[in-house]
């Protein structure tokens, strides 16, 4: 990947405005209960991170690593790297990820965690591609930019590893 084929598409200036916006609006939601906030990794890091700084309320944190991606393109497969640590039963839930595409991977964790007990699972992600989807698939409740539907790159988002320390969010 090289980094003078990105346009940036949303500057370090905008995701931080945004990421405190949101943030604002999930404690806003969450008043008076506590959150277990659940990082999707690798990806969801950066977002993450700066999301979490910005909540009021009470965060509990935990991560798993799931992915439907080889290389550049969605097996359509879910393929779980790591579990999490704490259990979910009783818990609400923010589920935190870099981006939604197709929104297998989301909707398959809101599943398994309502069919867990939670108490209620919502999905904060940085970026929602415009794109079509399948049927049946939920979007985020909270979202950060909407972006074309193409290879994204840079804050958490990566191309084969590649670019994810980026403070912009960029396409290839």
């Amino acid at each position: 990947m090289t980094l003078d084929k990105l346009e940036v598409l949303f500057t370090p200036e905008a995701i931080a405005r945004r990421t405190a916006e949101l943030g604002a609006r999930i404690s806003a939601d969450y008043r008076g209960k506590s959150i277990l906030a659940v990082v999707l990794m690798n990806g969801g890091m950066l977002f993450g991170a700066d999301l979490l700084r910005n909540i009021s309320v009470p965060v509990q944190l935990d991560s798993v690593s799931v992915s439907s991606y080889r290389g550049q393109h969605s097996s359509g497969e879910l393929d779980f790297r790591s579990t999490m640590k704490l259990g979910v039963e009783g818990r609400h839930i923010l589920l935190i990820d870099e981006v939604f595409d197709s929104g297998l991977t989301l909707n398959a964790l809101r599943s398994r965690m309502t069919e867990k007990g939670a108490l209620s699972v919502r999905a904060a992600v940085a970026v929602i591609k415009d794109l079509p989807r399948p049927p049946g698939i939920t979007l985020p409740e909270y979202s950060g930019f909407l972006a074309p539907d193409r290879y994204l790159v840079g804050y958490g988002l990566d191309c084969d590893e590649d670019g994810r320390q980026l403070p912009f969010i960029g396409a290839l």
